[in-house]
Parts: C-alpha cells; structure tokens; sequence
C-alpha cells in the first residue's frame, strides 16, 4: 500500500486520550532511555508525543504513514500544542535515511504485519548505543473484536517479543505492566465481547484500575499484564 493511500482503521486513537493515568505510567518507564535524537513512529494524532519529551531532546521526528493524521501533527506543532523540536514525516521507517539515538514504537508494532523486518530496519537506523524502545498489547488469548477493529495482526508475550530481538542489539528488558487491565481485558474477552470500549469504561479503567496496577505489577514482579514493554540498545561499538 502506498503511504499516501493510508489511512488508520481505527478511532481509539481519539477514545484512549483520555488515558491520562496510564500514559503517565508508562511514559515512567520509557523516559530514561530517551535523549538525543529520537524517532517516534506511527506517531498518530501526538497524544504521547508530550508526555515522552524531555529536555534531553534534541530532534524528534514524528512519523506518520496517515497523511491526515500527519497534517494534524504539523498543525499542532505550528500552534505550539507538540514541543517545537518536533517535525513530521509522512510515511514509513523505509522512507527514513537518517540515523537516531531512541526510535518509539507506542502500540504501533502490532499494526505492522512483518513485525521481525521492522525492528531490523530499525536496528539499522539506530546510532551507536541509541536504544529500541517497544510498547504493545500483551497475550494473543486476549486477542478479541477490538484487536481486530483497530488493525491489530497480533498480542505479544515476553517470549514472542524477545524473538524479534535484531541481531546487532541486546535486550535491556522485557516486562508486562497493567495487571488490572489484563483482568478488565479477559472479562471482555469471555464476557463482553465489546468491539469497542465506551468512554465511561475507558475513564474507569484509568482513573480506577491504572492507579493499582502502579502497585500491584510491582507486588507480582510484572509478571503479567494488558501491555508489555521492550527496550533494546545498540553496542556503543557498532
């Protein structure tokens, strides 16, 4: 499919905005590993983008293969609603040439059919020492309606995950977070069977669930959850 043609097939894009709660949870984890140069990819309508930045920042390049959500990224640059570092491009990793030190995939690699081919491209467009970071849904037997509404060609474990593991990088860690969502998320699983969350479910699960799963991924060693995290780095000698 040409990136001009793409267009996003899902809206939970807008509907997890509202996850305030959980981005900042997981931005926590992510953030000490981005500085430098970063590239954020599939980076939607910039609803992390925010969150992630800091002022070891130096670059950062928003990347989008929807070309209306690329517009609305450039839009809010302008307007100083993203951080003035940012720039935008529309398209995939193959239309990028340049190198960086932190490349972002944020519930983006689960939309990517060869999955294993990304993450070496993305090796290859990391510096020296730069580090690979991954946030994706977790458990394919939690794999339901939703997952398919939006786009979604598979869930990972930690095992699935670290086979992806690019030959020139070492994994740094591999963990689940949000065990309450996983409880939420079987429920509508086996119960529900929901296409897609309201938004009242959605501001439950955030404003209720997230804050114990804060507690209790610590208390079970994030030894399971809704989503999973992947960090990677680059041998400071490549």
């Amino acid at each position: 499919m040409k990136n001009a043609d793409f267009q996003y097939p899902g809206d939970e894009l807008v509907l997890f905005q509202y996850a305030r709660n959980w981005k900042k949870y997981f931005a926590g984890a992510l953030k000490p590993f981005i500085k430098g140069r970063v590239l954020e990819a599939g980076a939607g309508i910039g609803s992390t983008t925010s969150l992630l930045y800091n002022s070891a920042i130096n670059d950062w390049l928003l990347l989008e293969p929807d070309a209306d959500m690329s517009h609305q990224l450039q839009t809010k640059i302008r307007e100083g609603l993203l951080p003035s570092a940012g720039r935008v491009q529309t398209g995939t990793l193959a239309d990028v040439l340049e190198k960086f030190d932190c490349i972002i995939y944020v519930d983006v690699l689960e939309h990517i059919e060869m999955d294993d081919a990304e993450l070496a491209m993305a090796a290859e467009r990391l510096l020296p020492g730069g580090y690979l970071l991954v946030l994706s849904p977790a458990f394919q037997h939690l794999f339901s309606p939703f997952d398919t509404a939006i786009g979604h060609f598979r869930r990972y474990t930690k095992k699935s995950l670290r086979a992806l593991t690019p030959a020139t990088l070492q994994p740094v860690s591999c963990r689940y977070y949000d065990s309450t969502g996983y409880l939420a998320a079987l429920t509508n699983k086996l119960l529900l069977r929901q296409q897609y969350p309201t938004v009242k479910q959605v501001l439950f699960w955030d404003r209720w669930l997230v804050p114990v799963s804060r507690f209790t991924d610590k208390l079970l060693f994030h030894s399971f959850g809704k989503s999973i995290i992947g960090v990677w780095k680059k041998s400071p000698a490549e």
